[in-house]
């Protein structure tokens, strides 16, 4: 329910595989500048990074999400399996890839058992697997919850919760701004991960190429939103990297994301960027030369 006479601040944080690492820098500067929320609100791997900074919400917490990430691989997240693509081409398995590895990295370093435990509030967004509605998740087993926010369709195999079969969220509600706002946000800061705008090609591989679709989406349907939701609360968006050469799917540059993340978010913020409202030009439809 709207709050009606405080001032809420919530951090949205939207989905984009490995480019999630842009997330963490923008967080690091923001906390250096002394902007903290009120609540956060994440879908797919924003909800991952959520539940860990909703945790730590301070400049110690980013540092331990930082190092979270610059050990994080691939395999850690999306181990192939030959058998298992085989059995899920011929309708054998719902998924092409086992959850166990995700289940054992969130488990490993999440400080926290059930989302309410969290030092701010944290909402993770999934969707219902056969009503297509999303379904917030503030309470229960946490970690159950960020594998059904993240549970890509066809990649990762829905997650049963509570009776339902629930998938990712960015399925229905990729970067939930109206879900912040439902809670009674009246100053939404998104955090998006960004479009790969500098590719000369799109990615190889089957995976690859469906996760870059797939965040194609969802900067489309944030820049939406945002203008949907203009009339009831100060949206302000973090400018995400442009030009951005890395895919949803390359856990290799995390790095070089959160450096230029967090050093170009210290610039915005020295340069009044929370003071400018809407969407940031970065995702709107572009394309670079050479």
């Amino acid at each position: 329910m709207r709050r009606h006479g405080k001032n809420l601040t919530a951090f949205v944080l939207a989905g984009g595989g490995s480019l999630g690492a842009v997330q963490v820098g923008m967080l690091a500067a923001l906390t250096r500048r002394g902007v903290v929320p009120d609540l956060v609100v994440g879908a797919s791997v924003g909800a991952i990074n959520a539940a860990y900074f909703a945790a730590e919400p301070d400049g110690r917490g980013v540092e331990r999400l930082k190092t979270i990430w610059l050990k994080l691989r691939r395999t850690d997240v999306f181990p192939f399996s030959p058998i298992a693509s085989v059995l899920g081409f011929f309708g054998k398995t719902d998924h092409l890839v086992a959850p166990a590895p995700l289940r054992s990295l969130i488990e490993s370093e999440l400080p926290f058992q059930r989302l309410e435990d969290a030092r701010l509030p944290c909402y993770v967004v999934a969707t219902d697997a056969l009503e297509g509605s999303d379904v917030v998740l503030s309470s229960g087993p946490a970690v159950t919850a960020l594998l059904a926010s993240a549970a890509i369709p066809a990649v990762f195999p829905p997650v049963l919760l509570d009776g339902r079969y629930l998938l990712d969220g960015g399925v229905s509600n990729n970067t939930p701004i109206s879900i912040a706002v439902a809670m009674g946000a009246t100053r939404v800061i998104v955090l998006p991960t960004g479009i790969s705008c500098a590719l000369h090609a799109p990615p190889r591989g089957a995976l690859a190429v469906a996760l870059h679709a797939l965040n194609l989406l969802i900067m489309r349907q944030l820049v939406n939103d945002i203008e949907r939701c203009a009339s009831v609360a100060d949206v302000v968006t973090v400018p995400p990297l442009c030009p951005l050469s890395t895919t949803s799917y390359d856990f290799s540059q995390s790095a070089a994301l959160i450096h230029r993340a967090e050093a170009a978010t210290r610039l915005w913020l020295r340069t009044d960027g929370l003071l400018h409202l809407g969407a940031s030009p970065a995702l709107l439809a572009h394309h670079h030369h050479g």
